[in-house]
């Protein structure tokens, strides 16, 4: 899809450019599943989704994961409306798992400032892991206050605010199969 292509779950919106098309997507999150299936050879495996951006990667990724693991998930906002973080990280559900002596992968769908995920690392890392990681669909590469490293990157996003996938603008475009930015 190109950015003159008239897509009705815009509405009316034009896009920019098409960042990253569904097939790429699906080829990088098999590629993810697999990467992550030969780091994690045994133990109790817990793919903690930070919503509700990651639900779409999340669903998908967890399935190209070719070992037995949990699925649970965080929410916490720190951009309500706005296109740019607010900095004020709010943690509005926390997971009913136990978190103590498992292998927690945290899945978010773009590292962009890395204040929510420093505040969502320390949380967890209090409750006794056996290993705490990230894994992001797409990093910006910008996050000069993140104390994490991303252990999984799906793409290195660029620098432009993007939309599709699970990535929003005030709730909307969330359900597009690909991942643009809006003119």
């Amino acid at each position: 899809m190109n950015a003159t292509t008239t897509d009705p779950r815009l509405e009316g919106r034009a896009l920019k450019r098409v960042a990253y098309d569904a097939d790429t997507i699906a080829r990088r999150v098999a590629e993810l599943g697999a990467e992550i299936t030969a780091a994690y050879p045994g133990g109790d495996l817990l793919v903690l989704g930070l919503l509700k951006g990651s639900f779409i990667f999340l669903s998908d990724l967890v399935r190209q994961i070719r070992r037995p693991l949990q699925v649970d998930f965080l929410v916490a906002s720190s951009y309500g409306d706005a296109t740019v973080s607010s900095g004020v990280v709010n943690l509005v559900y926390d997971p009913e798992t136990k978190l103590e002596g498992k292998h927690i992968l945290l899945v978010e769908d773009i590292v962009d400032s890395g204040r929510t995920l420093n505040r969502l690392m320390a949380l967890l890392g209090e409750r006794r892991p056996k290993s705490l990681e990230i894994c992001a669909l797409l990093h910006k590469h910008i996050a000069t206050e993140l104390r994490y490293p991303t252990k999984f990157v799906g793409f290195d996003a660029p620098h432009e605010f993007l939309v599709g996938y699970g990535l929003d603008h005030a709730e909307n475009f969330r359900h597009l199969p690909y991942i643009a930015s809006l003119q």
